[in-house]
């Protein structure tokens, strides 16, 4: 009994115990049950953690190794899948941006495109539709324009633009959950969206906040649905207008029954009805884009408004009169077709954009096993997933109206499913049966069988090995052992697709701390750009100034037009021009060349003074890329310390190159090229998201030292070694 009673006791202690030292512990201690297996490849303890910071950061910063190998591997990386650590730093940078956090409502509300806004001042009286284009004296228009955007209080699109990119470079910059904003460039580039396609451009701030950084550790069928359900991808992959062909009519009934008189929202809504017809008609006409992407506004939108759009035969279907309520009404847009394919049967308002491509780009990949019949198949399964009507201007203003008539309640009676910024229409969706990968569908499952469709993709064993190839790719090396693929996939089917287990899989094999792994990446634009900044320990205050270098140096982030994304394999970056352009740009860095960009390259080596320019190359080359052999890196920058003309020649050749710009040429390009930014009227001064060309190189020999130093930091920054991740 005593001994009983002894045992419970100690029992309860032990409980207590474990309990008290997780809560003690807290994110800051994970507590992990692997270890890494780098001595096996022969790396010491600070070998690998550079290694991590390579792979799973934007690369490290002063002193960071030394944080790493204090914690521990294991438990560093287990915090960094936890992505819980506080950002006090980084939110403290990004409070001056008042749009990241806005809805996709308030968003088209404050930010509208450039024919919102002039069709606004149309309703409201301050211009007459006949003026558009038309006007005299352009500058009086513009100014008359400008002026009613600062009395409604709202602003161009383009700043909403320009603050996303920032914010999206700070956040890289800045943020100690590094893994999560690695992982969310990674899942962007995976289910890309552009700017390109100026109908998805204002969602996709929240399309990032909301869709991908929230689920990039999760499993991968959520974020395949949340991506999917998205305003920024049905969008931008014209899933929004795919409707399905309409029901059979139903026989007349022989007995005449009085019914009470609808209002054409219920008609519509609720039977079907051409009640949508007068509505749609009464939205005013909106400037069309331009040939390059640019929406137009005030007196440029001329061309827009003076030409009709093509006349269209009568339709009578609901699923019509839907389809062209939720389009934005612009001439253009009206007359658009779909993405021209020849594959793409365009049947009954059937898009199969979206289809074709989360086959081949989001799931299975392109040797997936699908038929180009499974492509049909799906998107007749995914018609009638559109978008809830936002703004009262553009996207569904014509349904807006008539959905708060209604109300929500009486949709959802109706079968629709409203979530968020989704809407699922009943009436669009094709009710036949269809047959996807040898699935059945039967035709009555509506809004779900999608969904069965995303989950039956996300599980399919060619989605975990084209995944797990994507994610050993980015991470290992660009022709990752098929060793390692295999295991990841297996554990991506054993472990319901999570993320985070294939991530550890991944880690705490030999493959992926291989001498053949080590240093093997190239670094993009962007990840040069951000490392570089990170190594230096740099302040940035007008991250937009960085924005305008990667840009240059090929990688106009936000802009890839085809639904690939970026390329992730070294030949898509390097060549002769970006080696110049990335000497450049690490020069104008360390040189104090870059506005709004500052850094202390004295207190980088606690204001120790290199005797040399040799000592300080071995000095700073050791501080930005530690724990790696650089003997050959020193003798391939010796030759260039002591040119006082270096600079001036790098960016005199970097101007004559060629800017490289990366494309996936086997891939057809989605939307309009160029800009979707809108620029008011009077705005010319206003920085915008365009590329323009750094000041020229001057001398500014001030300080012989620190001219010394700052040129040695720069040839380090724009080296073939620090190139490498």
């Amino acid at each position: 009994m005593k001994t009983s009673k002894f045992l419970s006791i100690t029992l309860t202690v032990l409980v207590g115990v474990i309990v008290l030292s997780s809560f003690f512990m807290g994110p800051g201690s994970p507590v992990t049950t692997y270890k890494f297996p780098y001595k096996r490849a022969g790396l010491t303890e600070r070998q690998a953690a550079a290694h991590l910071l390579n792979r799973f950061t934007y690369g490290a910063t002063p002193g960071q190794v030394d944080s790493v190998v204090n914690m521990g591997l294991e438990k560093w990386f287990a915090q960094q899948m936890d992505a819980s650590l506080t950002d006090d730093t980084l939110n403290n940078r990004l409070k001056q941006y008042d749009a990241i956090n806005l809805s996709n409502a308030d968003a088209l509300k404050k930010y509208p495109q450039g024919f919102v806004i002039t069709n606004m001042a149309i309703k409201d009286s301050v211009i007459s539709k006949d003026s558009v284009g038309k006007a005299v004296n352009k500058k009086a228009f513009d100014d008359t324009i400008k002026a009613y955007m600062v009395r409604k209080g709202i602003k161009a699109d383009y700043e909403l633009t320009k603050q996303f990119i920032d914010q999206n470079i700070l956040r890289a910059v800045y943020s100690r959950n590094q893994l999560q904003e690695v992982l969310t460039d990674f899942w962007f580039n995976h289910f890309n969206v552009s700017f390109t396609k100026g109908e998805s451009a204002s969602f996709i701030p929240a399309y990032e906040r909301d869709v991908i950084r929230p689920n990039v550790l999760n499993k991968f069928d959520k974020l395949l649905l949340a991506s999917a359900k998205s305003p920024a991808m049905l969008y931008f992959l014209d899933n929004f207008t795919s409707v399905g062909p309409p029901p059979p009519p139903q026989p007349a009934s022989p007995k005449k029954v009085n019914k009470p008189v609808q209002n054409p929202a219920n008609d519509m809504i609720m039977n079907g009805a051409d009640g949508m017809t007068a509505s749609a008609a009464k939205a005013p006409a909106k400037p069309a884009p331009t040939n390059n992407g640019d929406m137009m506004m005030g007196a440029d939108a001329m061309a827009a408004t003076a030409k009709p759009a093509p006349a269209k035969p009568a339709q009578t279907p609901a699923a019509d009169m839907m389809q062209m309520a939720m389009a934005p009404q612009t001439p253009a847009a009206i007359a658009k077709k779909p993405l021209p394919n020849p594959q793409n049967k365009n049947v009954n308002g059937l898009n199969e954009n979206y289809a074709r491509e989360v086959m081949e780009l989001h799931t299975m990949g392109v040797d997936g096993g699908y038929t180009q019949t499974d492509v049909t198949q799906a998107a007749r399964v995914l018609t009638g997933w559109t978008i809830y009507p936002i703004s009262s201007y553009g996207y569904g203003s014509a349904m807006k109206g008539l959905v708060d008539k209604v109300g929500i309640n009486n949709l959802e009676a109706k079968g629709y499913v409203h979530e968020g910024d989704f809407l699922y229409t009943p009436n669009r969706h094709d009710m036949g049966e269809k047959v996807v990968l040898g699935h059945h569908f039967d035709g009555k499952g509506g809004y779900q069988e999608g969904v069965d469709l995303l989950e039956m993709l996300a599980h399919h064993p060619s989605t975990a090995k084209f995944i797990c190839t994507k994610l050993a790719v980015r991470f290992v090396s660009d022709k990752p052992p098929i060793s390692l693929i295999n295991k990841m996939a297996k554990t991506f089917t054993d472990q319901d697709g999570d993320i985070k287990q294939v991530l550890i899989t991944m880690v705490t094999s030999p493959e992926f701390w291989s001498s053949k792994a080590l240093r093997e990446k190239t670094k993009s634009p962007f990840e040069l750009v951000v490392s570089s900044v990170r190594g230096l320990n740099a302040d940035v205050k007008d991250p937009y100034q960085l924005y305008n270098w990667m840009t240059r140096m090929g990688q106009k982030i936000y802009y890839y037009q085809a639904p690939t994304g970026f390329p992730d394999r070294s030949q898509y970056w390097i060549n002769t021009g970006s080696l110049l352009n990335r000497m450049n740009f690490g020069l104008a860095l360390a040189q104090q060349r870059i506005p709004g960009v500052k850094v202390n390259l004295a207190a980088l080596n606690q204001h120790h003074e290199p005797e040399s320019a040799d000592a300080a190359l071995i000095t700073y080359s050791k501080l930005v890329m530690p724990e790696r052999n650089l003997d050959k890196t020193y003798k391939q920058l010796a030759p260039l310390l002591n040119d006082p003309a270096l600079a001036d020649k790098v960016n005199t050749a970097a101007t004559k190159a060629p800017t490289p710009t990366p494309t996936a040429p086997d891939h057809p390009t989605i939307g309009a090229t160029g800009d979707m930014m809108t620029m008011s009227p009077g705005q010319e001064n206003v920085a915008k998201p365009i590329v323009k060309d750094p000041p020229k190189v001057t001398a500014q020999a001030n300080n012989q030292t620190n001219n010394m130093l700052s040129q040695v930091v720069g040839i380090i920054i724009g080296s073939p070694e620090f190139q490498r991740r």
